[in-house]
């Protein structure tokens, strides 16, 4: 059994909604979040820079003594997580595959949606996700860049959000997509909301749901896990802003956050 952390990160707050999904499916892991909030948004950055700081924060997460890593941030796995796989012995896990397999499992063989802020959709991952396991399935995309401060402002039910929604996903929805991921970590909060928009048969993908149960899959095939009356110790770090990520993010993660450590990076 492995006692060791995971190590989590994200470009700031939205990545604690798969940090939450990893802690409710495997309660005896430990883990240590890194959020970049002195950086954040990561969207609109080019590809190089968003490799430069994911690498940056990979080698922190290593010299704390991960045993695994989990790209939390859509815009960090669509341009690192190769890099990132190459630069380290520990296991890195990113959240577009596993999303992407949820997604055609869902829909049936239907068309799919996906959804991102404007850096994940030009990026075309999820695309080449998708279509790499189903050759010739349809898939929408639609960027959605104002879903992230409407989020972050707690506006979860708000009707000026699903004015927003209603316009944003106006063609998915003309197309009838079967499912829709959500690609990107704040949109799990406008779950409700975006089902209501969609309607009741689309399901809708949460990838860090997704990914916490791959990443459960790794543990076990490489004996990585905890033991199972371990104690899971979370830790949280940004690289700045440390009252703004406490405050926000307890809306993310479903209860109050202790303490945030500083670590500045770059």
């Amino acid at each position: 059994m492995n006692r060791a952390p995971i190590g989590i990160f994200d470009s700031g707050i939205g990545g604690l909604t798969v940090a939450r999904a990893i802690y409710e499916r495997l309660p005896h892991e430990s883990t240590i979040y890194f959020g970049d909030t002195a950086r954040v948004p990561y969207g609109p950055k080019s590809p190089e820079t968003v490799t430069r700081y994911s690498l940056e924060i990979l080698h922190w997460l290593l010299a704390q003594g991960v045993k695994a890593v989990v790209v939390a941030c859509n815009t960090s796995t669509a341009h690192a997580l190769r890099a990132l796989q190459e630069a380290t012995p520990v296991p890195v896990l990113g959240v577009i595959k596993p999303g992407a397999r949820a997604a055609i499992a869902a829909g049936g063989g239907g068309t799919v949606g996906v959804i991102g802020t404007a850096g994940t959709i030009a990026s075309g991952a999820y695309q080449r996700a998708i279509n790499a396991l189903a050759p010739g399935l349809p898939v929408i995309q639609r960027a959605c860049p104002l879903f992230v401060p409407l989020v972050e402002e707690g506006w979860f039910d708000h009707p000026a959000t699903e004015l927003v929604a209603a316009d944003y996903l106006q063609e998915l929805r003309q197309a009838c997509v079967r499912s829709l991921v959500l690609g990107c970590t704040h949109y799990p909060l406008l779950k409700p909301l975006l089902q209501r928009v969609m309607g009741p048969e689309v399901r809708l993908i949460d990838s860090g749901q997704a990914t916490a149960t791959a990443l459960a899959t790794i543990l076990e095939d490489k004996s990585l896990g905890a033991a199972g009356d371990a104690e899971a110790r979370h830790r949280f770090v940004v690289s700045d802003d440390e009252a703004r990520f406490r405050q926000v993010g307890s809306r993310f993660i479903g209860e109050r956050l202790g303490k945030a450590e500083v670590v500045p990076l770059g």
